[in-house]
């Protein structure tokens, strides 16, 4: 069952009567878990540009969309390589600030994962 995003605020999120202080993923099957910021921050230098190595972690086969939070004011973006690689795997992402792909989540339907930066 897909959780439902309550809130979002500036270094939070509040998923079901959870708040967490942490970015997340949110899997095809329900299960919130830490994103894994290192292995963007190693290539990049900053959690802001999501890596292929990222992206491949995020992915789950039979995934057909990606909703990226992209921090309260709109700072993620995915690298190029990233980009390609959902591409090639047919998965549509829609990035947007966090607040408002919280709303996307919660009216998305079918296969779809999330990924909400909680900062910037």
């Amino acid at each position: 069952m897909k959780p439902k995003i309550e809130t979002t605020s500036f270094g939070s999120i509040t998923i079901g009567d959870r708040k967490i202080r942490n970015d997340v993923i949110l899997s095809l099957g329900g299960e919130i878990k830490k994103r894994k910021k290192k292995l963007s921050k190693r290539i990049f230098g900053t959690s802001h540009v999501i890596s292929l190595d990222e992206a491949k972690y995020v992915y789950e086969e039979g995934i057909e969309l990606l909703i990226i939070g992209t921090g309260q004011f709109d700072s993620v973006r995915l690298s190029d390589e990233a980009a390609d690689y959902f591409k090639k795997h047919h998965c549509e992402v829609k990035l947007a600030a966090t607040p408002d792909a919280a709303t996307i989540w919660n009216k998305s339907k079918g296969k779809v994962i999330g990924l909400f930066h909680v900062t910037c």
